[in-house]
């Protein structure tokens, strides 16, 4: 059922530092495996958060869980303080959007009508002319606009990872959950992918990312969560959770933690190799 314009309420942006979302004590099992553990995850306006962990920790779980894709099996996930599973579909899309890991799609839609499909949570709530505005915004922010008339399925796959971006990008809510964001990209669109999330946080927007890159997040979040195994191993800023020791525990190989040489944002992890 789609809501009217009285009944669907537009999101605001709220102060800086308020929690917008957040998990509660979630756990999660699948096939009688715990996969989430007893998270608390405060999601705060105006921050960006990264999701850090190895492969199985459950990052992209806890990133469904605050989306309301998945419902935890015990526990809560609350959105502006009520439950997310109590949104309807529409009324959740104005509030949060979602970039998953992988963003399928056979039909050969122009890359532009692709991102257009963002503004679908905006009928009859934008004018054409304001979503005109947010797509053509979201393919700059994306670096995409030069290929928003190829068809998307002949996209290489960096190009359609940067479409898929601007389309959630395009959809404007002020929760933004981004789910390997960087994964297929170069080392120039993965920079700008992060700067565009830190500048979407520094708008008022919540962002979070789902990250494998240490060094990414040391220099663009807030704050970083690390999960090991479904449990919450840490949870502050670089320099509270980005400990060597620590990160050798969790992802099972020697760490070391360095300043940076040039005094740039955030420290150096690399792997002792």
């Amino acid at each position: 059922m789609w809501l009217t314009r009285r009944q669907a309420a537009v999101p605001q942006r709220q102060a800086a530092g308020a929690v917008v979302a957040g998990a509660g004590a979630v756990s999660l099992a699948r096939a009688g495996r715990t996969v989430l553990d007893r998270i608390d995850l405060p999601v705060r306006a105006g921050e960006l958060l990264a999701l850090l962990g190895p492969n199985g920790a459950g990052k992209s779980t806890l990133l469904a869980l605050l989306a309301g894709d998945l419902a935890p099996d015990t526990g809560e996930v609350l959105l502006h303080g009520r439950p997310v599973g109590r949104y309807r579909p529409r009324e959740l899309a104005l509030h949060r959007a979602l970039l998953p890991q992988a963003s399928p799609l056979s039909f050969p839609f122009p890359a532009g009508e692709v991102v257009r499909m963002g503004r679908a949570p905006w009928a009859g709530l934008a004018t054409p002319e304001q979503d005109d505005a947010a797509v053509a915004q979201a393919l700059d922010q994306a670096d995409a606009a030069a290929f928003a008339d190829r068809p998307y399925p002949a996209l290489s796959g960096g190009e359609r990872a940067r479409v898929a971006l601007a389309r959630v990008l395009a959809q404007q809510a002020p929760l933004l959950l981004l789910d390997e964001p960087t994964a297929a990209l170069d080392l120039r669109h993965q920079e700008l992918v992060l700067r565009t999330a830190r500048a979407r946080a520094r708008a008022g927007d919540a962002v979070v990312v789902v990250l494998h890159d240490l060094g990414l997040a040391a220099a663009y979040a807030d704050r970083l969560a690390l999960l090991d195994r479904g449990r919450a191993a840490a949870y502050g800023t670089a320099a509270e959770v980005l400990d060597g020791e620590l990160l050798g525990r969790v992802y099972g190989c020697p760490v070391e933690v360095l300043p940076h040489p040039r005094g740039g944002a955030g420290p150096l992890v690399l792997p002792v190799r």
